[in-house]
């Protein structure tokens, strides 16, 4: 059984980590079936850069040792991919918070949930997407409870199945 994870932000002395956990993830994805998702060196080192200088980007650690083990980016407003959504709809026109760009080192489990659970304390909306060839990424949203909505298009114009998850929230009816 694997400790709890911490979640923090990022800093600038994790990007070597985090980029070491997204070349993980894109042999993973290769060798079971989804070759063409993060492809061309995508997530690079000037995006995590970003995602880091603006406070979106977030690393799981066991409590027991210092290693990343997981890294995701978490973005509460408007996600521009997400203006269009065909063959479907998003359950809810509110603000909400974007998970994007998650991986694993492939040997700690829970950190879908961990990331989850983490970003569902920070809004009772979520929305995230996915290639439909990730199928490890479509069990984990589905089993935490997301809804399919529709298919959305990334900045290269490849598809994506879009996903939401509402929460109860006290300040709605």
């Amino acid at each position: 059984m694997n400790p709890p994870l911490i979640i923090r932000s990022a800093d600038a002395g994790d990007l070597e980590a985090i980029l070491s956990l997204f070349d993980t993830a894109r042999r993973f994805m290769a060798a079971n079936g989804n070759p063409s998702q993060w492809v061309e060196g995508y997530p690079n080192a000037d995006i995590v850069r970003a995602d880091i200088a603006h406070g979106n980007c977030y690393v799981c650690t066991p409590t027991d040792r210092q290693t990343i083990v997981g890294t995701f980016v978490f973005i509460l407003g408007e996600e521009p991919t997400y203006r269009l959504i065909e063959q479907g709809h998003w359950h809810a026109d509110r603000p909400y918070g974007t998970i994007h760009r998650m991986a694993s080192d492939g040997h700690t489990h829970g950190i879908a949930r961990a990331t989850f659970d983490y970003c569902a304390a920070q809004t009772d909306y979520l929305r995230i997407d996915t290639h439909a060839d990730n199928r490890p990424m479509l069990r984990a949203i589905t089993r935490y409870g997301f809804r399919p909505c529709g298919i959305i298009y990334v900045r290269d114009g490849s598809p994506r199945l879009a996903f939401d998850l509402e929460r109860p929230s006290a300040g709605r009816p």
